[in-house]
């Protein structure tokens, strides 16, 4: 198989040479036919003063083309070409005085061929018609040797310029999969498992656009794998302190150790309800990961779902001293949502705002219309958060602080699923906070 950088060198080299070869005939056959031209008009103008000289000494045209004769060894007239005249010339009359291809001594030639010759003049009085008859140059052996010299010129030039395209592409194949070559080696060492892999970014083209987006693809490959990892340990441990107390108290009571007594019944089954909130949980973010997770929606008004939202949390918040608060929403626009999958997102901010937010604080809930969207937003009175800490929320398994403690706090999943049942909607969400003032999260439905 050939490699890319054989086949770059190869279109370059085909290109370079059919280009080349173009340009070097038609420079040949242009510079041949316009060097013939100079020689006709060069032999053209030698016939022109030659007639005038003759009729300005004689008067008449008679004996004409003994003016044509140039002195040598023997003499040779102008003006001849495969032993014809090339030309006509007529007298004021119109009548043929020299005869060329096609004409006869004393024919009368059509106005036609009269409006299309050359004027000979003498004292500025015409004195007669040519009409030419352009034939194919014939070059004596110095003028063959001058076209011979500039076809050897533009075959040299030919072959210089093949060379210099050749190494041109060479090089330009070289630099063009130099990125494709380093891609293959860190494919290869990602294939391998050596994941940490980056290639140079070194060009703002499309190969540098392709070096760019591997480097990130593999970087967001790297943090996916290692949340992968904090993943699965973090639902390890999250399974092993339910089913340790869960297998603790059963083997305490089984070996006598504790009394069959309905407070270690109640501890079991709690920590059974627990185990079993954790696995729902999951099931419900790999839903959501593959794309299955099923909504049944329909249409509700926004201030009617905010009102059951806070009733059903209103005396959790009373038993803590703390004020659930909701703002008037009526008049909004109706949303679709699967209302029981919504009051859980909602449940689920109002469990952490209620968590910590202090006693004698406060938490508001609250609607608005945004574009073509309803936003909700879930505002406590807590401490808040620091930026580097408000990014990670919605991952799986986060912990903002030292003060949410597994044993303090949920499953760490609440805020990640939220998100998932959001993104199931069309929706989003994000949250806001400054430290010491509090969290507000505002999810975002579209109408």
């Amino acid at each position: 198989m050939r490699s890319i950088a054989v086949k770059l060198l190869l279109a370059f080299l085909v290109v370079s040479m059919l280009s080349v070869v173009l340009i070097v005939l038609s420079a040949r056959w242009m510079t041949e036919r316009e060097f013939r031209s100079y020689l006709f008009d060069q032999n053209l103008n030698s016939v022109i003063s030659a007639l005038e000289d003759y009729y300005s000494k004689t008067g008449t045209w008679d004996g004409v083309e003994n003016a044509l004769l140039v002195p040598g060894e023997p003499p040779h007239p102008r003006g001849i070409e495969g032993g014809r005249w090339f030309f006509t010339l007529v007298d004021n009359s119109n009548h043929v005085v020299l005869a060329g291809p096609g004409d006869q001594i004393g024919e009368l030639l059509p106005q036609a061929d009269i409006e299309s010759g050359l004027p000979i003049k003498v004292s500025g009085s015409t004195i007669g018609i040519m009409v030419t008859r352009q034939p194919s140059v014939r070059v004596n052996p110095a003028e063959t040797a001058f076209l011979d010299r500039i076809k050897q010129i533009y075959f040299l030039s030919a072959v210089g310029v093949i060379a210099l395209a050749l190494l041109l592409a060479f090089l330009l194949s070289r630099t063009l999969t130099r990125p494709i070559r380093e891609l293959i080696v860190a494919t290869r060492a990602i294939s391998a498992g050596e994941l940490k892999q980056s290639v140079p970014v070194r060009s703002r083209d499309e190969l540098g656009e392709l070096a760019a987006s591997f480097n990130q693809m593999n970087a967001e490959l790297v943090r996916s794998l290692n949340l992968r990892r904090q993943m699965t340990a973090d639902i390890a441990h999250e399974l092993r302190t339910p089913i340790s107390v869960i297998l603790g108290h059963a083997e305490a009571v089984h070996d006598g150790v504790l009394p069959p007594s309905q407070e270690v019944f109640d501890i079991i089954r709690d920590e059974a309800a627990r185990l079993e909130s954790l696995v729902e949980n999951l099931r419900t973010l790999t839903l959501a990961d593959a794309g299955e997770l099923r909504l049944n929606p329909q249409a509700i008004d926004p201030q009617k779902f905010l009102e059951d939202v806070r009733t059903v949390h209103l005396i959790g918040a009373s038993q803590k001293g703390i004020s659930l608060e909701l703002k008037d929403a009526s008049g909004l626009p109706e949303v679709e949502i699967d209302t029981g999958k919504m009051m859980q997102v909602l449940s689920n901010l109002l469990d952490n705002a209620l968590r910590y937010t202090p006693k004698g604080g406060h938490i508001t809930l609250s609607a608005q219309q945004v574009e073509g969207a309803i936003e909700i937003r879930v505002a406590d009175s807590g401490p808040g958060l620091e930026p580097e800490e408000l990014a990670h929320i919605f991952d799986r398994f986060y912990r903002a602080n030292d003060s949410r403690q597994r044993e303090e706090g949920g499953s760490g999943l609440g805020l990640a699923i939220s998100k998932s049942i959001l993104e199931a909607h069309g929706g989003r969400i994000r949250a806001e906070s400054v430290k010491g003032q509090g969290l507000t999260v505002i999810i975002s439905l579209p109408i």
